[in-house]
């Protein structure tokens, strides 16, 4: 038997309107600080040419280390961003899915 769910009771939940508003909050941030590092590197290249071309170790200089830099950055935010929905958000999800069961 199929069931039905009441995704109006659901949005009204003072739980999940709750829920709604911490994930946008961590995820606008980490966007904004994905977004503010990313352009670091444009604009670190445009402005600050002689300190990206510092030589640090053999042809690998200041600017191909920020450049690589990005891409543990991108990995860190996934991590964390996966750390804290299977944990915090995923919780709060389930309690409100089960007291929507059994509002039935």
């Amino acid at each position: 038997m199929a069931s039905t769910v009441n995704w109006g009771a659901i949005d009204r939940d003072p739980r999940f309107q709750a829920l709604h508003k911490k994930k946008t909050v961590f995820l606008a941030s980490l966007m904004i600080f994905s977004v503010v590092y990313y352009f670091l590197l444009p604009i670190g290249a445009g402005y600050y040419p002689e300190l990206f071309k510092i030589k640090v170790w053999g042809p690998m200089n200041v600017g191909l280390l920020f450049a690589l830099s990005e891409f543990i950055v991108a990995w860190s935010i996934a991590f964390i961003y996966t750390r804290r929905a299977n944990g915090e958000f995923d919780e709060m999800a389930a309690e409100i899915v089960r007291d929507a069961d059994l509002i039935k």
